[in-house]
């Protein structure tokens, strides 16, 4: 899939999808989120899919909405408006709901919804030198893209409170230690180090992966009793799975687990340890 604003291409089980309007510093609206919102719909149901990558053309991540848009919506009817914005807005639900691990790589700057997709993402690897900036308040505008929520999953409300009505710059290191950021590169490494990653977070179990993505998105908003009962359902599930049976297997005889045999994966090895097939290593490993 490649549209004008996204691109899209795959480097082995790792879709790399790039923003693609680098004359105005990235920028973005309603075609890109629909052409992001299809691209992950399709990546969904992809068995060589294992991870997704979000960076941006021309060493700069976003610089969020398009000012030009955001100008002629004033002269639009609310119900108009408020389509425009359900369409970021189910576009960051995607990324949440994905089975797949989803990751940004920022270059340069993240600011106003560029910054809500960065955040949005499961793992935000960002250059050294690159910015983060809730910048709304500056164009006079209020946060959406669900960022206020997304930035309080790791920050206390006070910074959260801070960042969005300053809109000031915030460097890839406080953003860091503020744990909303996960990796740190030198500038003009982050695609490279969200790639490596990909692969690695790719050649995992997926079905195990998927429920642990489902487990973190929503710890930070359920009680403990809620999410000991998720877990206590995942890992039910997870018990009966061949991919539990290879991974025990795989550590018993202490070799790499090959769970991607298990997908249908075209970039491992077909063969599965001790010789066993999928339901028959299901079954011991529940037992």
């Amino acid at each position: 899939m490649t549209s004008e604003i996204l691109l899209s291409r795959h480097e082995g089980p790792v879709l790399v999808l790039t923003i693609n309007n680098p004359a105005a510093r990235n920028s973005i609206g309603p075609e890109f989120f629909e052409a992001a919102t299809d691209a992950l719909a399709l990546a969904a149901s992809d068995p060589t899919v294992g991870a997704v990558v979000f960076t941006g053309a021309g060493g700069f991540f976003s610089s969020g909405g398009n000012l030009n848009q955001l100008a002629e919506n004033r002269l639009l009817g609310k119900d108009v408006r408020r389509a425009r914005i359900e369409l970021l807005h189910q576009f960051i639900r995607s990324v949440r709901e994905s089975p797949k691990p989803i990751l940004s790589a920022v270059e340069g700057g993240a600011a106003g919804a560029g910054m809500a997709v960065a955040v949005a993402c499961d793992l935000v690897i960002s250059a050294r030198n690159a910015f983060f900036s809730a910048s709304y308040i500056k164009a006079g505008l209020s946060p959406d893209g669900g960022i206020t929520s997304l930035l309080s999953e790791s920050v206390s409300r006070q910074t959260v409170t801070e960042m969005c009505l300053t809109g000031d710059r915030l460097s890839a290191e406080r953003m860091m230690a503020l744990g909303t950021v996960t990796r740190v590169t030198d500038p003009g490494g982050a695609e490279a180090a969200a790639i490596e990653l990909g692969r690695q977070l790719a050649s995992g179990p997926e079905r195990a992966t998927a429920r642990i993505l489902a487990l973190c998105r929503t710890a930070h908003s359920l009680s403990l009793e809620q999410q000991l009962d998720r877990e206590a359902e995942a890992m039910v599930v997870s018990q009966g799975d061949p991919e539990a049976a290879e991974g025990i297997a795989a550590v018993r005889e202490r070799r790499p687990a090959n769970f991607a045999a298990l997908r249908g994966d075209p970039y491992a090895p077909r063969r599965l340890g001790s010789g066993q097939n999928p339901s028959t290593q299901s079954t011991q490993a529940g037992r």
